[in-house]
């Protein structure tokens, strides 16, 4: 199966050493069976046809949902054009929030703040420790959608549309080596407090692996359970 991994950002310069965000997203669904091609839409690259693979997945990226940037738009026509063509979307922190919107729904920047760290997120009764890096969110989700997935603090933290598309807030790609790099490189918006308590917490055991089975799942089975 393969899956064509839409890049809609670029780690920071200040993280050579560390994966791209493609790159992270395969180390996340090896040994599942699944070729990927990647696409830099952030760069303008674009698939010929949303057929061109079997499955597609939306990475995060410091833009918003909202922001004005020409290559926004197109990824929107994409998405929707995956779902009127019933092949599986994974979205995953920005990709997660485009793909609401694309559908009908809301994303604006929460008024709450930030989440950053390692966060519980409820997934259907079940709490899996993942990273948070965001202050944008789902704030409105659209009406195909059910939600999987919340924190106190992120009420959409997980959509799925039927046996379409999922996608979640939370980012199973990162380790604990990029989110500290990261909290380095673009923390300078962060709290000061919050960032403390984020580098406290971030080596304790996240449940990136158990996500990305559910990842794997999805877009074999189209179905979490």
């Amino acid at each position: 199966m393969k899956i064509g991994i839409l890049t809609t950002g670029h780690r920071p310069e200040a993280l050579p050493d560390h994966k791209t965000y493609s790159g992270m997203f395969r180390d996340l669904l090896d040994g599942q069976g699944f070729d990927f091609d990647n696409y830099d839409v952030v760069d303008g690259q674009f698939p010929a046809s949303v057929e061109d693979a079997d499955g597609w997945l939306i990475t995060g990226s410091k833009h918003g949902a909202y922001d004005d940037l020409p290559w926004i738009a197109p990824l929107e026509t994409l998405i929707r054009a995956a779902y009127a063509a019933d092949i599986p979307m994974v979205g995953i922190c920005f990709g997660h929030q485009i793909m609401a919107q694309a559908l009908g729904g809301r994303v604006e920047k929460f008024s709450g703040g930030w989440s950053v760290g390692r966060v519980d997120y409820e997934f259907d009764g079940e709490t899996l420790p993942l990273y948070a890096w965001h202050q944008d969110q789902v704030t409105v989700r659209p009406q195909e959608s059910r939600v999987i997935a919340r924190t106190d603090f992120c009420e959409n933290a997980g959509l799925v549309y039927g046996r379409k598309m999922f996608s979640v807030q939370p980012h199973p790609e990162f380790d604990a080596g990029f989110l500290t790099g990261l909290m380095e490189a673009r923390g300078g918006a962060i709290p000061p407090e919050m960032l403390a308590e984020a580098r406290a917490t971030v080596d304790k055991p996240v449940a990136n692996a158990t996500l990305g089975r559910m990842i794997g799942q999805f877009f074999r089975d189209r179905s979490l359970a």
